[in-house]
């Protein structure tokens, strides 16, 4: 039995970190395959690829507001814009470890509420289970963001607290 939990939780992991490396442009941007999260690890201490968070915003399809992608992605708009104009030079490890967990929790939502859209929506609709605060407003911090990735586990198996 406990073979069938260890699968189960490696195919769970093995899709999310498919779902979060396409919403970053996928092997093609990336340039490499992560097939674990210490993969993922090293890959940002590396530093992303600029173009993966130009990949990631020009995919979204509700969040458009700046000061949302500011705070989602932990850069100003300017310099998300000399970014994605000097694409040769990766992200910072900062950088890069703010748009992984942007693309985690976007990849997460979606899989609860069903789709991208919604999971936008509702990242930019104040949440009842968050004090009425916006999900991406409270991504700006690692605080927040545990209080957004909770909450979505609390909506994924329906318990609200």
């Amino acid at each position: 039995m406990r073979g069938l939990k260890e699968k189960a939780a490696s195919f769970a992991e093995a899709t999310m970190l498919e779902q979060v490396t396409g919403l970053l442009g996928g092997r093609r941007v990336l340039r490499r395959g992560v097939d674990s999260q210490l993969e993922a690890h090293e890959m940002l201490l590396a530093g992303l690829p600029a173009s993966a968070a130009t990949h990631l915003v020009d995919n979204l399809v509700v969040i458009r507001e700046p000061a949302s992608l500011e705070k989602a992605l932990g850069m100003s708009l300017r310099t998300f814009q000399r970014r994605k104009e000097g694409a040769a030079k990766p992200l910072n490890t900062e950088q890069s470890g703010r748009t992984w967990k942007f693309a985690e929790i976007l990849a997460k939502a979606t899989a609860v509420f069903g789709t991208q859209e919604e999971a936008e929506r509702w990242l930019e609709r104040p949440a009842m289970g968050l004090n009425r605060h916006r999900p991406i407003d409270l991504l700006a911090t690692a605080a927040g963001v545990e209080l957004v990735e909770t909450f979505l586990v609390q909506l994924e198996y329906g318990v609200y607290v």
